[in-house]
């Protein structure tokens, strides 16, 4: 059997050599002690950190650039900040809007805003003004929990939006004091008084204000367990983002679902980094969710640097750590270089992007652990299968259904239809982390959803061609959708086809992604220029940065003279994409 650091050859035995069940010959390949299902949830993800703070009081919950919180005086200030939200009139079913970076103040909103039965409105605080308006447009939240930094931009917003409070958080503030002053903070800027925070930040009401209220009523109705608990914006399968909506159930069945998957990771003990982005879907469950649920210490990174992490590392490794595969290689090659060992990292979870044999093995051979790639889709909370964390696990795949998913591969054409076994098809699939919808869009919710051929529940189209082998192993092939994955970031064509086309010299463009060892893929702009006109690709990507976040902005643009079109004139990105590829590669 093969070792960590060693990948199994396809042949090798499934770990359990339990049976495999109908209609699931995954189960028959899961590791010793994954279940083969799960029990129906219960409660809310109040609940959830409450049973936490109640079990682990004493334990250290998050940890931020050294600074230690207790689940203890995390539940004390969930408290506080839930009657503070009160207070600013928000309500069960209101959606409250968080625009903030990795910090203890994101933790405390999002499970203050749960407390309350108020929806959690996640966004990147990098986007541009433009598109959180767009989101804003969309959900429609009256309130929200935001960085300093990005308050201008939000008093900026139109009157039409209603925007009714502003709780403007410095994430600053929750690192030691001495920190602040090695970041060569201010020094009177800790020293502000209430009064001074209130006066700089005009219109809003600063965090320590917000937690300075009593702690709410314990008499005031929690959410229960089918109450939508999170607005998570994705392009989804097709077209422009829109708002994937996520019940207290579908969250807290993909945080057990989690949870079975490593079961020799301990209760009360782990040690889990957050460096992956909490606004991000797989972020999210894996640290605020599942890292919370497990009485883990969640090691806080506003955004990944080798350097920062390493430092943490020499103290104390983390017992699990969720990334991407950029991630794994710059930190294995930052380790290499300071001779810092990551022995004692004994579990990692790459997802977003495939996951190379070159990135696994000199992770595993300098951690003595595991890494293993999983895949999963904002719809669905958002982790569907992962490889086993066993010697049976498989490079090249995507790994396994997690306990209580079910999957068919249907044809594309006729989603009703299942392909022969072992053929390539589209993964459809059914489960308790499956969202119900889009928020507020129908349309585009019941084109997502197939009818079961046998009267059941219905089944989500996930837009990806896959394969599964004999043993259940997943194996992705293609993407029906047009959506680009780029450093584990959704990019929807159409969004930066828009913004170039702000360009007075571009007369048409198709927007694509190509394979990149880095990223996954890289964004491409293919553009037919007006007449007479010159390729300005710094004005291009200029137009784009004008208007995008900086993962969107294409890396390149390419001139043609004419993109390949339907009957019925609809630029075809799939050809686009081969034949920028072929004319690279030298094929003409």
């Amino acid at each position: 059997m093969a070792e960590p650091g060693e990948q199994a050859a396809s042949g090798e035995q499934a770990a359990s050599g339990r049976p495999a069940l109908p209609g699931r010959p995954w189960v028959a390949s899961y590791a010793e002690g994954v279940p083969d299902d799960l029990p129906a949830v219960e409660g809310s993800l109040y609940d959830l950190i409450r049973h936490s703070v109640e079990t682990y009081p004493e334990h250290v919950a998050l940890e931020f650039f050294g600074r230690e919180t207790t689940y203890a005086e995390l539940g004390a200030e969930i408290e506080r900040a839930a009657e503070g939200l009160r207070l600013l009139g928000v309500q069960k079913g209101d959606p409250v809007a968080i625009v903030l970076p990795n910090c203890p103040q994101h933790i405390v909103a999002f499970y203050a805003v749960l407390r309350l039965g108020g929806i959690v409105v996640e966004h990147n605080p990098l986007y541009t003004p433009r598109e959180l308006r767009h989101q804003f447009e969309d959900h429609g939240a009256r309130v929200v929990v935001a960085w300093d930094k990005v308050v201008d931009t939000l008093q900026a917003f139109p009157a039409d939006l209603k925007l009714a409070h502003i709780v403007s958080v410095d994430p600053t503030r929750a690192m030691p004091f001495g920190t602040r002053l090695a970041l060569r903070l201010p020094i009177a800027k800790a020293r502000e008084s209430r009064a001074a925070l209130t006066t700089k930040v005009r219109g809003t009401v600063p965090w320590p204000e917000l937690v300075e209220a009593q702690p709410i009523d314990a008499h005031i109705i929690a959410p229960e367990v089918d109450d939508v608990a999170l607005i998570q914006y994705t392009s989804g399968t097709t077209g422009s983002p829109k708002g994937a909506t996520l019940s207290h159930a579908n969250l807290i069945a993909n945080a057990a679902q989690s949870r079975s998957w490593v079961p020799e990771i301990p209760r009360g003990s782990a040690v889990v980094y957050a460096v992956l982005p909490m606004f991000h879907a797989y972020g999210l469950t894996l640290c605020l969710t599942f890292a919370m649920s497990m009485g883990a210490r969640l090691v806080l990174f506003p955004k990944f640097d080798p350097d920062l992490v390493l430092k943490v590392v020499k103290r104390r490794p983390p017992t699990f750590l969720p990334a991407v595969p950029p991630i794994y290689e710059r930190l294995t090659a930052a380790a290499a270089a300071e001779g810092v060992p990551l022995a004692g990292i004994r579990i990692a979870i790459s997802g977003a992007m495939p996951l190379s044999p070159a990135v696994v093995e000199p992770w595993e051979a300098a951690t003595g652990g595991y890494l293993v790639e999983g895949y999963g889709l904002s719809e669905c909370s958002p982790v569907l299968m992962a490889n086993p964390v066993a010697p049976n696990r498989k490079a090249g795949t995507v790994g396994l259904p997690l306990p209580g998913t079910e999957c068919r591969v249907v044809d594309p054409e006729e989603p009703t239809r299942d392909v022969e076994p072992g053929a390539e098809g589209e993964l459809v699939v059914r489960g308790p982390q499956v969202f119900s919808g889009y928020w507020k869009k129908p349309d585009e919710t019941a084109a997502v959803f197939v009818e079961d051929p046998e009267g059941g529940a219905p089944w989500f189209r996930t837009g990806d061609i896959v394969s599964i082998d004999d043993e259940g192993f997943v194996r992705i092939v293609d993407r029906i959708k047009e959506l680009i994955i780029t450093g584990g970031f959704n990019v929807a064509p159409s969004e930066v086809e828009e913004a170039l086309r702000t360009h007075p010299s571009v007369a048409d463009v198709a927007v694509v992604g190509v394979p990149d060892a880095h990223s996954g893929e890289q964004v491409v702009a293919v553009v037919v220029l007006k007449p007479g006109q010159q390729l300005d690709e710094a004005g291009i990507r200029q137009a784009a940065r004008d208007q995008l976040t900086p993962y969107k902005v294409p890396k390149r643009v390419v001139a043609v003279e004419e993109l390949p079109r339907s009957l019925i004139g609809k630029v075809i990105r799939r050809e686009v994409r081969t034949r920028l590829i072929n004319a690279e590669a030298g094929q003409g």
